[in-house]
């Protein structure tokens, strides 16, 4: 599975991918976030959490460099022992939440996405 980012024709790249990126310019590419690693720009813990994630949930926003240009991204940590300035690398995990747990059918929805790890 791919962490997909977009490149457009500006040069700019976005996560996640739009049908069109800023000022109307075209996708050319995608690109997989997961073969990057990124530094936390920021993070917080939730304590009230939707049904069926975990909690506490430590979340972060974070910066990947793609070839000199910028790009953020949104989710989990895999440890709550996570600090601004870290430097994380995706990693796939099957459940963000544990299916059964909402109310919508657990069939309908993909369960599976990435966490943000630090690097030791």
């Amino acid at each position: 599975m791919t962490m997909e980012a977009t490149r457009y024709d500006d040069g700019s790249i976005s996560y996640p991918g739009h049908p069109r990126g800023p000022g109307e310019t075209q996708p050319v590419e995608t690109i997989d976030l997961s073969e990057y690693t990124a530094t936390v720009v920021t993070w917080t813990v939730s304590t009230a959490t939707p049904p069926g994630v975990r909690e506490p949930n430590t979340l972060a926003i974070v910066e990947f460099d793609v070839d000199g240009q910028p790009v953020r991204a949104l989710g989990q940590v895999t440890t709550q022992d996570v600090e601004t300035g870290d430097v994380v690398r995706p990693v796939h995990v099957d459940e963000l939440r544990e299916p059964g747990a909402g109310i919508r059918e657990p069939n309908s929805q993909d369960w599976d996405g990435y966490r943000f790890e630090p690097v030791s």
